[in-house]
Formats: structure tokens, sequence, C-alpha cells
């Protein structure tokens, strides 16, 4: 999209006299050369994805190593059962990040926002709210555009790769993205999206990335669960008119910075961090054997 920087889009808000979405909209076309009939299209084709993957989910579907499965459809029925902690919509939006993650980890049809193993975190936000009724299919498309500005701000200026910086850059990265998103669903200004987006991402900073076995699935499958909840806590900060103080780009800027002082065996290797449990150890032994 050719987006660099959120002050890029906040200054071209300002002059523009646009919102968020319009101006990450007319980079896309830009940058691709379509027209914004495309490319909504395009987004309509990647919501009709994310709705398809939390409602194909089967609650028999396992993964190869047994490690996934069953557990979206388990919170689900616990949600239901009115023992949840959490309630309604942060309950319901859980049980999807457990449906969309394991989903991927049982090799079926996702949608990376921004990678696969983030990939429950933005429709978590997004599915409850549009089957409740509160968001209408535009709305929730106009939101994905603000989702995928903030991801191609953080990927150009930092990275959204967990063999390169870490979980913060992917799980840290979807959150920041589906904040982003619920902020420009509720009406906030460009400025608090923005926020939002910092907001979460200052919170997760550091989120080393330790699959077990190299397997995107412990703890990655309930990483996506706290991103949910991460976006949702800043989302209503910046809304409420918190500040985050230190300006979003500067947060990717040392997001950037804090992954590159992660040692290798703490990006993806699979060899440090919970990997290197005895657990870890004993199970991917006996994986791979």
């Amino acid at each position: 999209m050719g987006l660099s920087s959120f002050s890029e889009i906040l200054t071209a808000c300002g002059d523009e006299d646009k919102d968020f979405f319009r101006i990450v909209l007319e980079a896309q076309c830009r940058e691709n050369g379509c027209t914004e009939d495309e490319a909504l299209h395009t987004m309509r084709t990647m919501w009709a994805a994310m709705l398809e993957a939390e409602s194909g989910y089967k609650a028999s579907d396992r993964s190869a190593s047994g490690l996934s499965g069953g557990d979206g459809k388990k919170f689900e029925d616990y949600a239901l059962g009115g023992k949840s902690l959490c309630g309604g919509l942060p309950a319901r939006m859980i049980a999807v990040a457990l449906k969309t993650a394991e989903s991927n980890a049982c090799m079926k049809r996702i949608v990376a926002s921004p990678t696969a193993g983030s990939c429950g975190v933005l429709p978590a936000v997004l599915i409850p709210l549009f089957h409740e009724g509160m968001f209408g299919e535009e709305k929730i498309i106009r939101a994905l555009f603000v989702a995928a500005g903030t991801g191609q701000v953080i990927a150009s200026r930092a990275t959204i790769s967990g063999a390169e910086g870490g979980c913060q850059a992917e799980v840290g990265s979807a959150s920041a993205m589906a904040a982003a998103a619920l902020v420009f669903l509720k009406g906030g200004t460009a400025e608090q999206v923005c926020n939002a987006a910092g907001f979460a991402l200052q919170n997760l900073l550091g989120l080393v990335c330790d699959p077990v076995a190299g397997l995107v699935e412990v703890p990655c499958v309930k990483r996506n669960v706290m991103g949910v909840m991460n976006a949702l806590s800043c989302a209503d900060m910046s809304l409420a008119g918190l500040a985050a103080h230190i300006p979003a780009d500067e947060i990717v800027d040392a997001m950037k910075t804090v992954g590159r002082m992660l040692p290798t065996d703490l990006r993806e290797t699979g060899r440090g961090g919970l990997a290197a449990t005895p657990w870890g150890r004993e199970f991917s032994r006996s994986f791979f054997l």
C-alpha cells in the first residue's frame, strides 16, 4: 500500500479531510493499480473466508500433532453455560479466536492477518460484532482496511515475522490491527486509531516466539486469545481518551529494535522459551521419532 508511517496517515487525514479507511483504500489502489471497486471486492473475499473459517470449524478436527482441536467448541460450551468470567461478547470473541487458530493448525483455510500464526485475532473481534448485528458488512470491510493499513505500517517499519522479530511481530501486530479496527468501528478519530494500535503493540513488546516442536500450536493458539483481549482493552482505553504518550511510529520502531535483540533461540526456532521446557523437549522428541 505504500504506507510507511502512522504520522503519514494522520497528516493525510487532516490535509485531505478523509478518514483512516479512505486513506488506506486510496493508497492500495495506487500501489496495486486497481479501482476502488476491485479493492473492495478483494477485501470482501477475505472477509468471506474469515467467516467461513469460523462457521466451518469442526470440533472433531485434530492437528497432525494432536495438540490442537476441539478447544474452541469446549470454550464456547463453557461460555454458553454462563460460567465465563468474561461473559458476553468477549467470551464469544475468545471462542472465535480459538476456532480460527485451531483451524490453521488443522490445515484448514484461514486468512493470514497478518500471519497464519496470528490468524485468529482480527476475525475474533469482528465476527461476533457482525453476528450480533452491531455492524453491517460494509462497515466491517472498512474496518478491515483500517486493520490492513495498520499492519502495512508495522510491516514497512519493522516486521510481521516471528522468525525475524518474535511473537510481538505476529500476535502483537495482529492485536494492534484489531485494536485499530475496533476504534474505527466505534467512531473513533484517526488519532485514536493510531493510539489504540500503539497501546496494543507496546503491551506485547518483547513477546518471544517459542513454538513447541516448531509447530504453530503451543503456545500460539492461546496467544491469539491474549491478542484479542489486549485489543479490546486498548481500543477502550483509546476511545476513553487515554494517551499512549509515545507516538505509534516510535513504538513500532522500538519493536523492531527489540526483535533484533532477541536471541535466535527465541525467534521461531523451537529451541528456547516454552519449547525448551522438559515437556516441550520430550514432546518434540516423541513427535519427530
